[in-house]
């Protein structure tokens, strides 16, 4: 198939439903060759089935995200069915919601296997493959892309367990971008708003997501995120790497991050009973943060 990504080779994990079959799709269409990863092996075949289908190429993989060798297995099989690797796709992640009062170690560790851990693995065993190829002498066009979330640039509330992994997933996308442009890989996160499994849990976000019955744009449809990351594992995306976007419906916006501001400098240390004037100082100069959802 033709398309902005003709030819490349990109594993896409969590990638049997909701965003990530999107995203398959959408990369299938454009010429890619497509590994579609997931725990669930029939959810994975079932998307590789619409893609052949259709007349893409896709194989179906349901290595463990959060096991490290089972991740390299994913990484092997891209490379000895389709010659190569291009793009890691880390989309795959689940909920395990609670306030933080009521939060138990299972309910953390788990966010942290899936999205933290999970987004490590398959990534580390592509780098390493990218790399070699690079002090080869090869010329690679390779690419990260992590999965975000709002919960992660703002917080929200009774999620601080994914929240944090998802901050944690931005500042890792920063780190990437900083130490791999030199093997000619780029590495970006996306925080998509759609309706999946995950969003519609809650009855009022399934109402406020529902597709609509007249045949107006469907503006929380996965399909809309799906461009954006086609886009950057594409080869058109060289120049960009270390951002993190936001996707809803048809905008596409830059989550612009942490920033110091001038601050107030004494020129001295303070003393325990001066800080607070210089507090005020700095609330009464800073641009206030984004609200954490739910409050």
């Amino acid at each position: 198939m033709s398309g902005i990504c003709a030819g490349r080779v990109v594993i896409i994990t969590g990638a049997g439903g909701g965003l990530g079959r999107a995203h398959a799709l959408a990369f299938a269409d454009a010429g890619a060759n497509v590994v579609v990863n997931d725990i669930d092996r029939g959810a994975a075949e079932n998307v590789v089935a619409e893609i052949t289908v259709a007349g893409g190429n896709a194989i179906a993989n349901n290595s463990d995200i959060t096991d490290y060798a089972s991740s390299g297995e994913a990484v092997a099989q891209a490379i000895d069915t389709f010659g190569d690797l291009h793009v890691v796709l880390n989309n795959a992640g689940i909920n395990r919601d609670r306030m933080f009062a009521s939060m138990t170690e299972d309910d953390w560790d788990a966010i942290m296997a899936v999205h933290l851990k999970g987004h490590f693995c398959i990534s580390s065993h592509a780098v390493h493959h990218w790399r070699a190829q690079s002090k080869a002498g090869r010329d690679v066009c390779a690419r990260i892309i992590n999965t975000t979330s709002g919960a992660g640039l703002q917080g929200s509330i009774g999620q601080s367990n994914y929240a944090a992994a998802k901050a944690g997933i931005c500042a890792l996308t920063l780190n990437q971008a900083a130490e791999l442009g030199r093997y000619g890989v780029t590495a970006n996160a996306v925080a998509p708003a759609a309706r999946t499994g995950m969003t519609t849990a809650v009855d009022a976000m399934a109402e406020r997501m529902a597709r609509p019955d007249d045949g107006s744009f469907d503006y929380w449809a996965p399909d809309n995120v799906s461009p954006l990351l086609v886009w950057l594992g594409s080869e058109s995306s060289s120049g960009v790497t270390g951002r993190v976007f936001e996707a809803e419906g048809g905008k596409i916006s830059i989550a612009d991050g942490w920033r110091s501001t001038a601050g107030v400098d004494k020129g001295a240390r303070w003393d325990p009973s001066e800080i607070g004037g210089a507090v005020e100082e700095l609330l009464a100069k800073e641009v206030p943060a984004q609200k954490v959802y739910g409050t």
